[in-house]
């Protein structure tokens, strides 16, 4: 029996992978209310556990909750708050340019008016056009806060042409983490770290879309923040999403490395040399969509032999081994906790 998802299967993102967000909040606010942000988004439950998976929703909950009651919509991840309103007069200001390139011209103008130690730059080649942040020489680096910006630079853009815009490369100033892998949920691109600046890039040609959402589209757009602007849709631009399709599709994760090799037309060599590269591998991947799609079951009344079999495994047993290994807890006690 195929795996046949009757709702999107979202990749999670590692614990560490918003860390440092959560950190900054540790920094920002009292412990008594990041101790209340976590426990109302369910991450307090990942306290101490560094093996923990967080979701898509859990994510943009801790968004909207942050957001709303420190009244910085940048959640204290910038040296200035960026006070509510912020994104909306951002909106305003793009909808009204001639082409993508004149409101990205705009984005970067409006950060430039709100940042103090960052800059933002579009720079113009024969074929690319790539938006840049830039620190200052003394300024301290945000790892997560550089993400979100260059995500909500990308959200923006493909909100305002109504289709979200393949990126050919992202790249970074901070080193690779150790949680590089999760990145391609939020780029559909290849993405380098340690680079002089950090940056997306476009097709230069893309620029010269029009552009089409209207102030109609606006609210919707800012009522669903981050959801519409974080996370990519893609499947096609990013290698290890497109083998999380493939394994998604395939007779109970039953598609092996060679298979994968044989659909890419590469050698397996190869593709483990280009898995390598993202920071990532195929069992990695396949462990990783195992790991989401049992979260997801795990929250519906479906029993735990039966996912164990849907996810690949030959007993439950093995499957709970696997479970806890992914997140830190065994199947019955993660699904106690998100079942209440």
């Amino acid at each position: 029996m195929s795996i046949q998802p009757t709702q999107p299967v979202l990749p999670t993102v590692s614990q560490e992978f918003i860390q440092e967000w959560l950190d900054a909040l540790h920094g920002y606010c009292p412990a008594s209310q990041v101790d209340d942000f976590l426990t109302r988004t369910g991450l307090n439950a990942l306290a101490g556990q560094g093996r923990g998976r967080v979701t898509h929703d859990q994510i943009v909950r801790l968004y909207h909750i942050v957001a709303v009651e420190t009244g910085d919509e940048m959640m204290g991840l910038w040296s200035r708050t960026i006070r509510h309103g912020a994104l909306k007069l951002l909106c305003c200001s793009v909808l009204g340019a001639s082409s993508l390139a004149a409101a990205m011209h705009r984005f970067a103008t409006f950060w430039n008016l709100l940042l103090d130690d960052h800059s933002l730059r579009l720079s113009e080649g024969r074929q690319t056009l790539r938006l840049h942040l830039e620190p200052s020489s003394d300024a301290q680096i945000s790892p997560f806060g550089h993400v979100l910006l260059l995500k909500l630079a990308h959200g923006v853009a493909s909100w305002l042409v109504r289709r979200e815009l393949p990126l050919t490369r992202v790249g970074f100033t901070f080193v690779r983490p150790d949680f590089a892998a999760d990145y391609p949920v939020l780029f559909p691109a290849p993405i380098q770290f340690d680079q002089s600046t950090s940056s997306i890039s476009f097709v230069k040609s893309l620029g010269d879309l029009p552009i089409s959402a209207s102030e109609a589209d606006m609210q919707p757009f800012l009522q669903r923040a981050p959801r519409d602007w974080i996370f990519t849709s893609f499947r096609e631009h990013a290698l290890p999403l497109q083998l999380r399709e493939m394994l998604l599709l395939s007779d109970r994760m039953g598609s092996t490395l060679n298979d994968a090799a044989l659909a890419l037309n590469i050698t397996p060599r190869t593709l483990i040399r280009q898995l390598k590269a993202e920071g990532t591998s195929f069992q990695a991947i396949k462990d990783g969509l195992r790991c989401d799609l049992a979260m997801r079951d795990l929250a519906s009344p479906k029993n735990i032999e039966a996912i164990s079999q849907d996810v690949g495994f030959a007993s439950p047993a093995s499957f709970h081994r696997a479970f806890r290994g992914w997140t830190g807890e065994t199947p019955g006690q993660f699904r106690r906790r998100v079942r209440g």
